[in-house]
């Protein structure tokens, strides 16, 4: 398992800064967005849109994902050790059984 990557990326930095809203307006809802691999640990994604994004390999330890339509993220390989999923819909690709894994133990998500 890789290290959480730290991209230089200008709409990677608007998620970690919490300016949630100003990456919403800047990426364009149906055109893809490569954040594999980052850093999202802690952070309140709750009015994130996250159509057609790909968090393959992300780490979403302790993330608020509450609410939140991800059944067209990519989320392969990502982790979400204590995130907070209340509401959320995850992609049809994931069993409970490897979202409740990654959510208790922190094992990597994978598609069947």
């Amino acid at each position: 398992m890789a290290t959480p990557i730290i991209k230089d990326d200008p709409l990677y930095r608007l998620l970690r800064d919490g300016q949630v809203d100003q990456f919403n307006q800047q990426h364009q809802p149906g055109s893809p967005c490569d954040l594999r691999g980052v850093d999202l640990r802690a952070l309140d994604l709750r009015k994130l849109d996250p159509r057609n994004l790909d968090l393959r390999d992300c780490y979403l330890r302790q993330a608020d994902l509450r609410g939140l339509d991800l059944s067209e993220t990519n989320l392969e390989g990502a982790s979400i050790s204590g995130a907070k999923i209340s509401g959320t819909l995850f992609p049809k690709q994931l069993s409970a059984d490897e979202i409740n894994l990654s959510l208790v133990h922190g094992t990597r998500m994978r598609y069947r």
